[in-house]
């Protein structure tokens, strides 16, 4: 019995060491942490719930180096979230295999960087997203016409594609809603193969935005992150 109890006093002596670690760690990485409210032993070896806010609760290993939030696994120390750098990993693309040809390249200032993004011509955000993208400076961007939304899609890519300036057309209907003239018949073929690249690539939705290494981002993203993010595939060449 006496065994017992020692052994029960020494898992009671560490369980509150692990707890102090925990707090101190995640309080000193983590200061947007609301106050802690307890901190005990999860189900799982080596897990430790972390409550706040009454019933808010994440997880933590025992020295607070990472913890186990909103579905993501976070190494505290950076605070990077590493199940999105994973995912972001996995879907990046090899900007060599880009299929440059058949997108409108529409170059700003020197063109010098380069960028491309998947859009549908009755995408609202696409429209939104091409307005900031003409405060982008020296950039190339390879403009894909994805027509995932309908028939009138397909018809407005096919009219901006095989008109004289695509680019001009592209810009005219998305920026000032000027409706693409009914163009004679071309070679349309691109916007196939943009869709067959955008299925093997997993475009589910528009705009898609890609960079030259290989880094993608969903949605319609600030001037400012469509900066920061050339800016960062230029110093990875």
């Amino acid at each position: 019995m006496l065994l017992l109890a020692l052994a029960g006093t020494a898992c009671s002596q560490n369980d509150a060491a692990v707890q102090a670690t925990i707090r101190k760690v995640l309080s000193e990485r983590l200061p947007n942490l609301p106050k802690i409210d307890e901190i005990t032993r999860s189900p799982v070896e080596g897990l430790w719930e972390v409550r706040y806010g009454g019933t808010e609760i994440i997880y933590s290993d025992a020295k607070g180096e990472f913890v186990f939030a909103n579905g993501s696994l976070v190494e505290t120390k950076t605070r990077t979230d590493l199940t999105q750098a994973r995912i972001e990993k996995l879907m990046a693309i090899d900007w060599a295999q880009m299929p440059l040809k058949d997108a409108i390249a529409i170059k700003q200032g020197t063109g010098a960087r380069k960028m491309a993004v998947f859009v549908d011509p009755n995408c609202g955000y696409c429209k939104r997203f091409e307005r900031d993208l003409t405060t982008v400076k020296d950039v190339t961007i390879y403009t894909f016409l994805l027509p995932i939304l309908g028939p009138d899609s397909v018809a407005k890519s096919r009219d901006i594609l095989c008109a004289k300036d695509p680019g001009q057309a592209w810009r005219a209907w998305m920026l000032d809603g000027v409706v693409p003239a009914k163009a004679a018949a071309c070679d349309t073929a691109a916007i196939e193969r943009n869709l067959e690249f955008g299925t093997r690539q997993r475009v589910n939705g528009t705009p898609a935005v890609f960079f030259t290494d290989g880094t993608r981002r969903p949605g319609a993203i600030s001037a400012d992150a469509v900066e920061r993010l050339l800016t960062a595939a230029a110093a990875k060449k």
